[in-house]
């Protein structure tokens, strides 16, 4: 595209989906779950046609060496694609917070004075790789009163663009503005600047993918981001944790699917249960392909373990590849976690009432755990159905944002003829 071609096509978007965003804000309920549920019935028939362009883009992912975590992402199947249609169901199930009202007072004057829940208007949606984030994202946007300008990845382009014809399809059928949910159709990256400075239509971007998207995100908006930049997320073996349990959890947070940003890429372990645990799960972990990289104490209990450096300990590595240090004391582990952390998901497990509290009171992460795994750190885990991505971020939304943290409030005064004097 040149740059006319940019400006004119991101114009269009921005300038489509503003116009949509008043008339989706003012749906009622049953029409956007009507539309919820064709798109969920939709994807389930077109299961074939999805996988054939999901094949694309696989093949394209292969040709370009993209690694097996980022392939493992991309790829739809049979059962993921019914994951999917679900999840598109549960948002639909779930409480409209459309019109909520938070909270409210009657003031002496008689003025009666409420915040009530409104959408934010339109969402920049720019995201990479997984395809099933699409339907996801078109479902809460339009759950939630907003509309949504769609920019995934080039490597899923393909997949994505499969989705959002379904979508399309459901609203045109249920008579909702199309342009409500808008997709991306060129991996041109010029139309993603151009997105990312049309602040005067599009009121906020939430990206999703990799630390390197983020920042390039965060430094060219000109409207707000909410977003995560890594999950660099801890799993801590307290002293009196129950060795079983936590080698369960460890296993499930490390291997269930190492590729997503919940899943644990250190392991702490205190010092006096660390000579007993350590060689029982870090044999159970290289059983399952994990490479392992430790502290000069976790290395002398475990053989051939490399040796981390401290560059490692800050990585997300989103692979089998796991950083192991044996600490102190309750204590190290927490400045460990405040040393090296993103905030996004930390866990520990105990059997002391005590040392749960405070792992609770002082990690200052979106998401913290007690004797379960961090990749319940997500939408669909927490019951929100779905999410838009999980922002580490400590204004307006934090942790798995679902349809509540895609709303925004404003106030409503109702006055019988009150004047100020």
């Amino acid at each position: 595209m040149t740059s006319t071609d940019v400006s004119t096509y991101v114009g269009e978007l921005a300038r489509n989906a503003r116009a949509a965003a008043r008339s989706v804000a003012i749906l009622s309920t049953s029409v956007k779950d009507g539309v919820l549920i064709a798109i969920a019935d939709g994807l389930l028939s077109a299961s074939a046609a999805l996988q054939e362009a999901n094949q694309t883009d696989l093949k394209a992912a292969e040709d370009a060496g993209l690694s097996s975590a980022l392939i493992d992402r991309l790829t739809l199947s049979d059962t993921r694609i019914e994951k999917m249609a679900q999840a598109v169901r549960e948002v639909a199930a779930l409480r409209d917070p459309v019109g909520e009202v938070i909270d409210g007072t009657v003031r002496p004057n008689g003025l009666k004075i409420e915040r009530v829940r409104v959408p934010i208007g339109v969402v920049g949606f720019i995201y990479e790789s997984r395809p099933n984030v699409t339907a996801d994202a078109a479902a809460l946007c339009l759950k939630s009163g907003n509309a949504v300008i769609l920019r995934g990845g080039k490597e899923a382009i393909q997949s994505n663009l499969a989705i959002h014809r379904i979508v399309a399809e459901a609203l045109e059928s249920n008579d909702v503005d199309p342009c409500c949910v808008q997709m991306v159709n060129t991996p041109d990256r010029a139309v993603v600047d151009g997105l990312l400075q049309a602040d005067e239509f599009v009121d906020v971007i939430i990206p999703r993918g990799g630390e390197g998207l983020i920042r390039a995100v965060v430094e060219k908006a000109t409207m707000p981001v909410i977003k995560h930049y890594k999950g660099v997320c801890h799993v801590y073996v307290d002293a009196k944790a129950d060795p079983g349990m936590a080698e369960t959890i460890c296993m499930n947070a490390k291997t269930q699917r190492p590729g997503v940003c919940n899943a644990m890429e250190t392991l702490l372990v205190h010092e006096s249960i660390a000579a007993s645990f350590l060689p029982r799960i870090a044999a159970q972990l290289r059983e399952a392909g994990v490479d392992l990289h430790g502290c000069p104490r976790a290395c002398a209990l475990v053989s051939d373990m490399a040796e981390a450096s401290e560059e490692n300990w800050s990585e997300e590595y989103l692979e089998l590849v796991l950083d192991v240090r044996v600490v102190d004391s309750l204590e190290q582990a927490i400045d460990h976690i405040a040393t090296y952390g993103s905030a996004h998901t930390d866990a520990i497990v105990t059997t002391d009432i005590n040392a749960a509290q405070r792992f609770l009171d002082e990690v200052d992460s979106s998401t913290v755990l007690v004797n379960a795994s961090t990749r319940f750190s997500d939408g669909g885990e927490f019951g929100l159905g779905a999410e838009i991505g999980i922002s580490t971020d400590k204004l307006h939304a934090r942790g798995p944002m679902g349809l509540t943290e895609l709303t925004t409030y404003k106030w409503v005064v109702r006055g019988s003829g009150q004047i100020r004097v």
